[in-house]
């Protein structure tokens, strides 16, 4: 009797610690505006405010609320019982494709492109960054595409003198285009990873269910920002006076991405790669720029912290998408991706015996379709977020603006996805 009680007072808290989070999510630009208010308080706000620190600091809290109801022993149990590889793997990635060599060669390829196309020179790589990389994530991985596309997008449109609400709206068109530009392979989209072994999904069953639909949708999306934003398009960064990377460099850069993104699923051995890779920008310090360390670590820590409190979301999550008919689901599954990871919610669709295939596509088309609404709907988001909130005021992402950048191109995709 005790056991059951304990069990159904854990999932009780878990669910308020889980809400407590999704609040604190929406309101952590309020922390950022409490610490210029209160100085003296400053970092303890401006921690707050760190979105990627959210998820992290509420799973720490529940952890001890399971120590403190069942016993410590039972929490660590359960902390070690979750899979970890999603924010190791996001964390690696984004280090090693935001790696000079690898930046640079992507630049590059990027501007002989864009040179080709019969429009000016910036407005192009603007629109090659909204939609060629995200469709590239089919490729190199959805994180990897999102840190590319964030890098090569900061110093154009997200910095200062271009309006915040056509910031917003590039952001949420980026975060859509990310999320469902991974859908043409079966490897590359966290939600479409979650079920393809299951269902039987190869690349060629992605692409041809959901990889064209997704691709027409990016093109539009970044067709439309980018028109709106034409005119307030910064030139693109000139790297002609900093040291040439050898090719060479460039070419061990990207077969170490290649390996990391081949072994995503064996953390065992990317971590393995990743210490080599920190030894090789050593050895060539002269043709790197400091690693982004500290925001790849931050992602992953929110990532983690999604891991450990979204586990235990399962006992109301599951019955809600079991019960929902196939369109219904489609639209469940849109919302509900706002406020919980869109891959745990395949996952919990991958559980129902018997679902039919036409209920498991509109879970899936639903979930990718949503995956830009929130910071926490899609996992590529927060490495978004870390690497371009400096360019909005207060240097942080409010939710509400990122809900109402993504609803359009959201529309867009989910049209699409319901020919």
């Amino acid at each position: 009797m005790t056991a059951s009680v304990t069990v159904s007072t854990l999932e009780l808290i878990s669910l308020v610690l889980f809400v407590i989070a999704l609040l604190h999510t929406f309101g952590a630009k309020s922390f950022e505006i409490l610490a210029h208010r209160y100085p003296a308080h400053g970092g303890i706000f401006h921690l707050l405010g760190e979105v990627e620190v959210v998820f992290g600091f509420w799973a720490m809290v529940l952890i001890v609320m399971m120590a403190v109801v069942g016993s410590g022993a039972d929490a660590i149990t359960y902390a070690e019982s979750r899979h970890y590889t999603e924010p190791l793997f996001v964390f690696v990635v984004m280090v090693v494709a935001a790696s000079r060599p690898v930046l640079e060669f992507v630049r590059s390829a990027m501007a002989i492109t864009a040179n080709i196309v019969p429009i000016p020179t910036t407005t192009a790589l603007v629109w090659l960054g909204l939609a060629a990389v995200p469709l590239l994530g089919s490729l190199i991985t959805e994180p990897a595409a999102m840190t590319l596309a964030a890098l090569m997008l900061a110093p154009q449109i997200f910095c200062r003198g271009v309006p915040e609400w056509l910031k917003y709206g590039a952001l949420g068109v980026l975060f859509v285009n990310v999320s469902i530009g991974g859908t043409l392979t079966s490897f590359a989209a966290p939600p479409v990873l979650m079920v393809a072994a299951t269902w039987q999904w190869d690349s060629a069953f992605m692409a041809a269910n959901f990889g064209w639909k997704a691709a027409i949708a990016v093109l539009i999306n970044a067709t439309v920002v980018t028109f709106l934003l034409r005119k307030h398009i910064q030139a693109a960064k000139d790297v002609s006076k900093d040291k040439a990377v050898p090719w060479l460099v460039s070419g061990v850069h990207l077969l170490f991405l290649a390996g990391v993104v081949m072994f995503a699923h064996h953390p065992v051995i990317f971590m393995g790669l990743f210490m080599f890779f920190i030894g090789y920008t050593q050895a060539y310090k002269r043709y790197q720029n400091p690693l982004i360390l500290k925001e790849g670590l931050l992602v992953g820590f929110f990532l983690a912290g999604l891991v450990v409190l979204g586990g235990m979301q399962q006992w109301w999550l599951q019955p809600i998408v079991s019960s929902l008919e196939p369109l219904a689901l489609f639209f469940g599954a849109l919302g509900l991706t706002a406020i919980t990871d869109n891959a745990a919610l395949t996952y919990l669709g991958s559980l129902i015996v018997g679902i039919s295939d036409e209920a498991k596509y509109m879970l899936v088309a639903g979930a990718v379709a949503g995956g830009g609404l929130t910071v926490i709907a899609n996992a590529p988001n927060p490495a978004g977020v870390a690497l371009l909130k400096a360019g909005f005021n207060d240097n942080s992402i409010g939710a509400l603006g990122l809900l109402l950048g993504a609803l359009l191109p959201t529309l867009v995709a989910g049209l699409l996805f319901l020919l």
